[in-house]
């Protein structure tokens, strides 16, 4: 009983630093942008140290890196999608838009993984609760932009915002049908996903200009931070809450990150979202569920 106590307690602490961690992200991206970094150097750098973690990792727990060409094939296309662009746009998105309401646009990557299944044909059959949560989320999305409103916030940063969470959902579809399930470690896949985001991300870095102008200590620790315990060790606590608990309840931190990006912003930034943002913000995170929801069914009835 202590030790199944003690695996619980575990469990808890993974999933709440998972929250936290992932969730101030968007916190650590308005810092470093506000100090002096690049959109493009900001993703260089997270990927980069985000891979440096995850590569100790996996030599510490001695799991070995993919070494098929299709393998790294497949890897460089999800890291493009999970990794380099989304890093980017949301850089360039924190550049006029709150880190509160980026962690808020974030939250509808889900809504675009649905979507995507259905326009891919993944999705075939979808229940009235999954499609009425898709429409509810895009409507609080369409709330917190109003544009009909003089102050809608239907800009090109929250485009770019929204934008990567659609690329995040471009990426997860990919992975799930070429990189999942095929006997390699998921630690490995991880650093080897995030190497290969590391060379995709020195693109537009070379592009833009390498050395940044002058920062503060406070943005270069941002930058460290992001890359560090919000990029690497989260990748690492996903896999760890995955192989514990299960996928189900690790995706549950997703409803936790808005609610950490809006708060963290509000105390270090004193960002003010106003009741309009907030109230779109519940609807979307109400779609989610709705999306997400699935019918529990007795061991009796699936072995029937």
């Amino acid at each position: 009983m202590n030790d199944d106590g003690g695996a619980a307690r575990g469990s808890l602490a993974r999933f709440a630093a998972l929250a936290l961690l992932w969730g101030s992200a968007f916190l650590w991206i308005k810092l470093a942008l506000d100090g002096g970094f690049s959109p493009a150097q900001i993703a260089f750098a997270r990927a980069a140290l985000g891979a440096a973690v995850l590569l100790v990792l996996a030599r510490a727990a001695r799991r070995r890196l993919p070494r098929g060409a299709r393998t790294w094939a497949h890897l460089t296309v999800a890291a493009f999608f999970c990794n380099a662009l989304p890093f980017l746009l949301f850089g360039i998105g924190e550049r006029t838009v709150d880190s509160g309401l980026a962690g808020v646009l974030h939250a509808t990557t889900p809504l675009w993984s649905l979507l995507i299944g259905l326009a891919a044909g993944t999705e075939r059959r979808i229940r009235p609760l999954r499609l009425a949560g898709l429409l509810l989320g895009f409507a609080g999305t369409l709330v917190i932009f109003a544009p009909w409103g003089e102050d809608g916030l239907l800009t090109g940063g929250t485009l770019a915002l929204l934008g990567g969470a659609a690329s995040y959902a471009v990426g997860f579809a990919y992975m799930a049908r070429h990189l999942t399930g095929r006997g390699t470690d998921p630690l490995a896949l991880s650093a080897a996903q995030l190497l290969a985001g590391t060379a995709l991300s020195a693109a537009p870095l070379l592009a833009t200009g390498v050395t940044p102008g002058h920062v503060g200590a406070g943005a270069l620790l941002a930058v460290v931070v992001l890359g560090v315990l919000s990029t690497g060790l989260t990748f690492y606590l996903n896999y760890r809450l995955i192989a514990d608990e299960g996928p189900t309840t690790a995706a549950t931190v997703g409803y936790l990150l808005p609610v950490v990006s809006v708060s963290l912003g509000a105390l270090v930034l004193d960002e003010d979202l106003g009741p309009r943002v907030l109230a779109g913000a519940a609807v979307v995170l109400a779609g989610v569920a709705a999306t997400r929801w699935r019918r529990h069914t007795s061991a009796v009835a699936r072995t029937a």
